[in-house]
Formats: C-alpha cells, structure tokens, sequence
C-alpha cells in the first residue's frame, strides 16, 4: 500500500505550509470590521442601500484576490518571492506553524464565524442607522378624566405629525390613516405592518390647564414589541409648540435619522410662543373641521374666527377661515362673489404674519390652482408645501391633480402614488386619486379606488363624482345616472323617471329630463349641465354652461382638459372649447 498522502491530504498541507488559512483568517477579519463599520456609517452618511453590497462584494473579490497572492507569494527578508513547490524543497526547508501561530489562526475563524452567525440568526441586535424609515404616530390618549377634552388629544396628534412630517428621511403616516387605529383591537405589530410602518409612537394627555401633561413612546414592533424611548413633559400651554419641537428632535436622534441643514436650523429650531386661549380655540376649529359635514364646517369657522379675536398676529386661523372659504367654492355652496373675496382677504394676512407656514402655502396653491387658475404660482405653492412639509399627504395629491390639469401625467402618477402610501386610508385621498388614474386612462384603478373611498365612507361625495364620471366613459350609463341622480338628492319618483326613461328612450333622452330637473335646484351646476348638454350631443348648450362656468370660477372646469372630458360621452371638439381652455391658461387636448 502506497504510502503517499491523499489529494485533499497534500492540499491541505500545502495551505499550511504556504500560509494562506493564516492569511485568508487576518484578511477575514479585517473584512468583517470593514463591513460593520459600513453597516452602521454610510445610513448615517446617506449613502444609497446598494452601496454596502458594493462593499461586500468588492470584500469578496479581495479575498479572492487575497488566496491568490498567498497562494503564490511569499514574503521573505529579501522582499515578495514566488513560492516554490514543496518538491524543490529539502525536506529541512519546510516548517510546520508553531503552535501559537495554529491556535491564533483557528481561534480568529472560530470568532468570526461565531459573530456572523450571532448576526445573522442569534442574539438581539442593536438599532442602527436606517432601521427606521417609517413611523406610525396613534392617536393621543385622554387621561385627563375629562371627555370633553377629547379634541385637545386629536388636535396634539395632529400637530405632532405635521412637525414630525418635516423630516424628510422619514415616512409619517397621515392622521387621517392614523386615526382609523383609534380603539381597533389590533396588536401593534398587526397596526405596523398594515402600513409598512417600523416604529409606532404611543402618547397619552395626563393635564390640560395653564399646563400640558404629556408622555410619549417609540416601540419597535418587529420582530416583538420593544420600548425604544419614553419620557414625560409638563410645559405651559403657551409652550407647546415648542414641546412638539423638543419631541420630534428627540425621537429623530432616537430612531438614528440624521437631520439635513436646513431642517436643523429653521424648520425645527425655532421658538414659538402662542396665546393659550387662541390654541385652545384653534384645535376645537382643527376638531370640527375633521369631520367635514356642513354643520361641522360652519362650526370650524367660528372657532378660526375666535381664535383670530383671542390672537390676531397667529397666522394659522386666518388660514383656516381661508381654508373654508376654499371648501364652500369648491362645493358651490356660495357664489364666488362672495367665496373669493373672503379666500384672498384671510390667505393675505395669513402670508404677512406667517410666509414660512407650509399650510399657508398649502391653502395658497389651492386658491391659485381651482380658483384664479394661476397654474404657475400654484405649482410653485404646491412644491414649497412639499419642500417644508414631504410627508403632506394632501399636498402631493393636490399636486397630482395640478399636474393632471396640465397633462404632465408621469409626473401627476408618482405624486398620486406618494399620497397613497403616505394616507391609504383617507377616503379623500382614495376618491381624488381615481381622477388621476381617469386621467391617465387606468379606469381599473379609478374604480377601485373610488370603491375603497366608499368603504371607508358610503356615499362619499368626491368618490360617488367619479363614479359618475368613469361608468359613463366605460359605457354603463345607466349606472352613472343611477349615482348622478342620487347624488343631487332627487326625489325616488324624479330618479325612477330619469332611468326608465333611459331604459326606453336612450342616454339623450334621460340626460335632457335631468337637465330639467337640475335647473329647477338652486345652486351651481353649471358644469352638471354642461356635461348632460355634451351627452345629449348638443355642444352648442354643453360650451354655453361651461362659459356660465368659467365667470363664476367653477373649480372643476380646469379638468376639461384631462382624460375625464376628452372621452365619449362627454368630449366636445370645437374650437370654442379650446378658446376656453386658452382663457383658463390650460393645454389643448393632443390630437
């Protein structure tokens, strides 16, 4: 029997003897320090997530190269030499490891092998830069033993989101998505990952007086719920913006998110004192404003209005009052002799006390985008909105539909998708988003969106409006007239009519007995008449309303322009249209 040791025997010694397990086990571990100092440096950096792969593999490729070099090298007193084949050696000329160099080798594969693997499967792990990209902040809870005080939680919450939503490297959630969590009996991981959130903050109202009580948290749901930071605060009530301040500095370097410059030292330095009596009437006008019913609306602007009495120099009242007025133009609820005046006198003061507040600029863009149709001041409102405020759901979608009106649809697309994620549960957010998936032709998402937005709330009327909208272009008529007649709240007899006429007389007919059940209705449907014109095939009467439409400054004209009217049934082709659209400072439909 030979004598002569095995392949993987020889191989194996040959490693030894040319060192390089030694080599590979330093080169290993001087990797394994590069790359933690990566994971842990070029988050905080702001360094793209694919850069630490670049790492890794160039590590890789080195210890490739590295088994290579000490393959073939040595390292002798006389410099860098080519290692010889163990048979060109006297056997005197090889030399195992001394002892010490053996254990050190192994003992250094033992260590890095076990801490890969406590890194990978064992042990908990440390939070780390980049961990956390996305919060969930839940409604603030009323310990104060007073139920009445309820609006004083909601309106916290809501403040300490949009302070929250300044930074841009993090995602907020929006209240609206927030609130819905409210009560639910839902886990806090089930909650985060409902919405792709890493961390949620739970906060409780202990007082409300001369003084604010608050204590707040930041769990980490995954892979179990974990405290990550609490603390309590008591500040006079005159200094609670600055508390929203201290908190969300605070919970930023908790959760390892580096600030920029700019958000540093002016969206998040500043002190700010308000008057106690003017807050408390603000967040009572926040509270009925949420609710968004007529009588709730009407309650919100008298509460604007007293906190404006209570402080005249705070700006955010004036824009609430202008925030009204926005809403009853754009659900033609007063004639816009009297909406748009009452918009511009509060908007202007809310500008001169405050140019720096993103929901000024946010009630700004609106004006100037559905009321003068100055789409270049309200496209450069909406971007600063966006630039002070990113996490603004309502900022971007209202962008999207800017960018809609002006048949930029990639752009409006990517805005519509950022307002999703940030407000998937907003009704209003889903029923706006199905106009710009009109717009851009997907009528599959228009419709499921609208159908969420009716989940969320049955009868929604922006969703039932699209509804409208989409099943006329899709060809269901009768289903549009179904929801169009219910939505002007016409009596079951008038709608019966409408539909049987439909049934047995065809779309131009049923349209013409709508439009002369809707002149009888007081109000503006100006735009309801011009559609019901232009599916009746009468041009002619469809551009006259949609002129009576333009002098009142109707808001939903700007969308002739958009996928919603350059469909059957409601397109018009003459060139008195696109002498309207040029008034509006619109584009004209492609050809």
């Amino acid at each position: 029997m030979s004598n002569k040791p095995g392949r993987f025997a020889y191989f194996w010694k040959e490693l030894r003897r040319r060192n390089v397990l030694r080599s590979l086990a330093i080169y290993a571990g001087t990797a394994f320090i590069i790359l933690e100092a990566c994971n842990m440096l070029f988050p905080r950096w702001g360094f793209p997530d694919w850069s630490i792969d670049l790492v890794f593999w160039l590590l890789v490729l080195g210890a490739v190269i590295n088994v290579f070099i000490a393959w073939v090298f040595d390292i002798t007193p006389h410099g860098l030499q080519k290692t010889k084949p163990i048979e060109e050696l006297p056997e005197s000329a090889y030399k195992s490891d001394s002892k010490a160099w053996k254990t050190a080798t192994y003992a250094s594969l033992a260590v890095i092998v076990a801490l890969i693997v406590f890194n990978i499967v064992g042990g908990p792990k440390e939070l780390r830069a980049g961990d956390i990209q996305s919060l969930l902040i839940l409604p603030f809870d009323n310990y104060t033993g007073d139920d009445q005080l309820d609006y004083v939680a909601a309106g916290m919450q809501s403040s300490l989101i949009g302070e929250m939503g300044q930074i841009s490297a993090l995602r907020i959630i929006s209240k609206t998505t927030a609130r819905v969590y409210k009560n639910l009996e839902m886990s806090l991981p089930q909650m985060a990952a409902e919405v792709n959130a890493d961390a949620v903050v739970e906060s409780m109202v202990m007082c409300y007086g001369d003084s604010v009580c608050v204590q707040i948290s930041v769990i980490t749901p995954f892979p179990e719920e974990k405290q990550l930071w609490t603390a309590e605060y008591k500040v006079e009530k005159s200094q609670i913006m600055n508390l929203y301040n201290r908190v969300t500095k605070k919970i930023a370097e908790e959760v390892m998110v580096q600030l920029t410059v700019e958000e540093e030292e002016h969206l998040l330095a500043e002190s700010r004192t308000i008057n106690s009596e003017a807050y408390d009437l603000y967040l009572k006008g926040q509270y009925y404003w949420d609710q968004f019913t007529p009588e709730a609306l009407q309650l919100a602007l008298e509460y604007f209005n007293k906190a404006i009495e209570a402080d005249p120099e705070w700006a955010l009242p004036y824009a609430g009052v202008a925030y009204f007025w926005v809403a009853v133009h754009q659900f033609s609820l007063a004639p816009s002799t009297v909406t748009i005046p009452n918009m511009f006198e509060n908007l202007n003061k809310a500008f001169e006390l405050d140019p720096h507040s993103s929901f000024v600029h946010y009630v700004s863009g609106l004006v100037n985008g559905w009321t003068t149709w100055n789409w270049e001041k309200a496209e450069e409102e909406f971007l600063k909105v966006i630039e002070l405020s990113p996490n603004y759901a309502l900022g971007h979608m209202y962008y999207a539909h800017i960018l809609s009106c002006l048949r930029r649809n990639d752009e409006a697309v990517l805005h519509c998708q950022i307002a999703l994620d940030l407000d998937p549960l907003n009704p209003m957010i889903q029923a706006l988003s199905s106009l710009v998936w009109t717009t851009v032709g997907d009528y599959t998402e228009a419709l499921k969106a609208c159908e969420k937005a009716l989940s969320i709330v049955p009868n929604h009327p922006a969703a039932l409006g699209n509804l409208v909208g989409v099943y006329a272009i899709l060809g269901n008529y009768r289903q549009s007239l179904e929801i169009w007649t219910a939505a002007m709240y016409l009596d079951e007899e008038t709608r019966s009519s409408i539909l049987n006429t439909y049934d047995q007389q065809g779309l131009e007919a049923s349209a013409l007995e709508f439009i002369s059940e809707i002149k009888q209705l007081s109000g503006d449907f100006s735009v309801d008449l011009g559609q019901l014109y232009s599916m009746a095939g009468d041009d002619v009467k469809a551009m006259y309303w949609y002129e009576k439409a333009y002098e009142a400054h109707h808001p939903m004209l700007p969308y002739l322009p958009t996928g919603y009217y350059s469909n059957e049934p409601f397109k018009i082709e003459n060139s008195a249209l696109y002498s309207l659209l040029v008034k509006m400072n619109l584009p004209l439909p492609e050809e």
